[in-house]
């Protein structure tokens, strides 16, 4: 499993020209408002609050970059979906999340966070949709399988499976998670890993 032996914050951006240099390889964390996606940030660094965890959806605003053992960047951006914010506010953030995934040179990755416990959602399936369109590399990570029950949890995903089997070829890469047991901590590191690896061939 890969070691994540050291995880600091490197900078918040408000667009993507502020961005840090495009030199490291970079995996964003992206998922709708509420998905546990600083929690999972934070199980995977083992860092209680790398990553700012928030009991009101829309905390994150901006695109954070945090520098992984000196070699690589974890960027979380903004969740998109319902946080209770204006519609110029929401425009503003679709704007610069699409410049920074689609425009972004060293990106490698985008891990698209998904809440177990709901059937498929239009904003996911939506912006999954819009990546696969744009040819930009994504895995899912469904979250939060511990606050269901297993025979639920399958359920779901199972229809998610299907709805995207409706509308693509294969199926992408998934994982499931939970930020209380570390579950699927081992595998997204391993995948990670795996792309890096590729990457220096």
């Amino acid at each position: 499993m890969l070691k994540i032996k050291t995880a600091e914050f490197l900078k918040s951006s408000s667009k993507l020209e502020e961005c840090p240099d495009e030199k490291l390889p970079e995996f964003a964390f992206i998922g709708r408002s509420n998905v546990g996606k600083s929690s999972l940030i934070n199980m995977l660094t083992d860092r209680k609050k790398l990553a700012k965890t928030s009991a009101v959806p829309g905390k994150t605003q901006l695109i954070n970059h945090f520098l992984i053992n000196e070699a690589w960047h974890l960027v979380d951006l903004p969740g998109y979906g319902w946080a209770k914010v204006s519609k110029t506010e929401k425009n503003k953030w679709v704007k610069m999340i699409d410049k920074y995934i689609y425009y972004r040179p060293n990106l490698i990755g985008v891990f698209v966070l998904v809440d177990s416990r709901h059937e498929p959602q239009k904003p996911d399936l939506e912006f999954i949709q819009k990546l696969g369109e744009n040819e930009v590399p994504f895995t899912l990570i469904f979250t939060k399988i511990d606050k269901l029950g297993k025979t639920l949890v399958q359920k779901n995903i199972a229809k998610y499976k299907r709805v995207l089997l409706s509308q693509w070829e294969e199926l992408p890469t998934m994982f499931l998670s939970s930020s209380e047991t570390s579950q699927g901590k081992e595998e997204i590191l391993d995948f990670i890993s795996s792309v890096l690896s590729k990457l220096k061939g």
